[in-house]
């Protein structure tokens, strides 16, 4: 039986560690540290309006359209500005499969839901694209992200940095549980990596420095 090559064999390492991960905390922490935040939310709720799915998506398609014209005006633009391009593209699609596929899907209220009775538990083919699990935003920043992350590596740590922070926010404004958190994250990512490794295939190379 032929060997699974490395990278695929490190996606399915993090595929199953992420999968326990978000089954341990929907099982034990979720509504525990939802509870726990939920008198301290309130004050970052004002972030609703600057950092909504929106306004991300908004800026995301005016940044792409930008970089489209310039390409048609110049003929050419930056391999930075075409890693932004990709990153765009993925971080559009993967949102919109996970809010049109992968929520309905799942049917896990959101905490403010949850802690007003709803229960906390997994309702298939009965959710929306306000259900709770992925996380949206998670799903949009890691996909952003992860072409980065496979086009240029020495990003690493100021990304992951970032989704870290993004990440406890999520959970600390009571928008998300933590395996939406997690389950959003590596779906993201994946995505993104994805189409960054399928971009730089035809020329079988990738950045190294930016």
């Amino acid at each position: 039986m032929r060997r699974l090559p490395a990278p695929a064999r490190a996606w399915l390492v993090a595929f199953a560690t992420c999968a326990a991960l978000a089954a341990f905390s929907f099982a034990h922490l979720d509504v525990p540290v939802a509870r726990y935040f939920w008198k301290f939310g309130r004050f970052l709720h004002p972030l609703n309006r600057p950092f909504g799915a929106a306004g991300i998506l908004t800026l995301e398609s005016a940044v792409l359209l930008a970089l489209v014209l310039a390409r048609l005006v110049r003929g050419h633009i930056s391999r930075f500005a075409e890693t932004l391009t990709i990153a765009c593209l993925a971080s559009i699609c993967a949102y919109g499969v996970n809010s049109l596929v992968l929520k309905p899907f799942f049917g896990i209220p959101n905490p403010t839901a949850v802690l007003h009775g709803a229960h906390h538990a997994l309702h298939l083919m009965k959710g929306s694209p306000l259900s709770s699990f992925p996380s949206g935003h998670m799903v949009l920043a890691g996909a952003f992200a992860g072409v980065f992350l496979r086009l240029y590596p020495r990003s690493l740590w100021p990304l992951g940095t970032l989704l870290g922070l993004a990440a406890a926010l999520l959970v600390a404004g009571d928008w998300h549980f933590l395996s939406d958190v997690v389950g959003g994250s590596f779906l993201g990512i994946s995505a993104g990596v994805l189409a960054g490794e399928a971009w730089s295939a035809p020329s079988g190379e990738s950045v190294t420095r930016m």
